[in-house]
């Protein structure tokens, strides 16, 4: 199973389940902790071979899935006997929320969808091709040092690409080419999701200097009666450690409407 932190504060309360991004680890969220548990009880998830997921069984593991993931994180829920919950995701996570809400609708309370990607722009589309052609040949790190300056190229946005880059370190070569083996899959997905409205409660929560994923939100959101959007002004991809106040205050009005 995956590892997984709670942070209860009733039986009572809501349920906020928190999913990280590539390259990540559930330690992106130490500014959220805090206010987060003052109302609600707190989940936070590492994806396989992230953070403390490292199992050796996923070395044996040849195909990696959006589906085969989603349902890691519903064993962790079922584990928890927690039948529903409201989730947080940045990033790629955001992806891998929006594919469990296809199949287990009834799981999820509201979605808060930070660094959302619902499609990727001329430059993602090509730097995602070369990510996938170079990933057996160069080092891991450098391709994500790359992408990290690329998607938060601003002075502003260093602190949070020291975080990405400390904790991408902590991957394995081979893990990063089983995740960016999920590359193929990507466009057919978000394709689907910007069609399809689940319904849910969801609020994205962008940052304005979010340039390679915030003009589709914006699209995304006139379509989507269920969907609202919300822009932190001064700030780039990883809303939730470039203002960790303004996200908090956002997120938890949001979470708190639909508890």
């Amino acid at each position: 199973m995956l590892h997984y932190s709670t942070y209860i504060l009733n039986e009572s309360a809501d349920w906020v389940t928190f999913i990280h991004g590539a390259g990540g680890s559930s330690a992106i969220w130490f500014k959220q902790i805090r206010d987060f548990s003052k109302t609600f009880n707190v989940l936070l998830i590492d994806l396989r071979g992230h953070g403390k997921s490292k199992n050796p069984k996923y070395d044996k593991l040849k195909r990696y899935s959006f589906d085969l993931i989603g349902d890691e994180v519903i064993e962790v829920l079922d584990h928890l006997r927690i039948q529903q919950s409201h989730f947080v995701g940045i990033s790629l996570g955001t992806i891998i929320i929006r594919e469990i809400s296809e199949r287990y609708p009834d799981r999820l309370k509201s979605l808060v969808m930070a660094g959302a990607i619902m499609k990727m722009n001329t430059r993602g589309q090509v730097l995602m091709k070369l990510g996938f052609l170079l990933r057996s040949i160069i080092p891991y790190l450098l391709l994500y040092k790359l992408f990290a300056f690329i998607i938060m190229p601003k002075s502003k946005h260093k602190e949070s690409r020291f975080l990405f880059i400390q904790e991408a370190k902590k991957l394995y070569q081979k893990e990063f080419i089983r995740w960016f083996s999920l590359v193929a899959q990507v466009n057919p997905l978000l394709s689907l999701f910007r069609i399809r409205e689940t319904g849910i409660p969801t609020l994205y929560v962008m940052g304005q200097e979010d340039y390679m994923f915030l003009p589709s939100i914006r699209k995304l959101v006139k379509n989507h009666s269920s969907s609202r959007l919300s822009v932190v002004p001064d700030c780039g991809h990883v809303v939730n450690v470039d203002k960790p106040e303004e996200f908090n205050s956002i997120a938890l009005t949001f979470l708190r409407d639909h508890a």
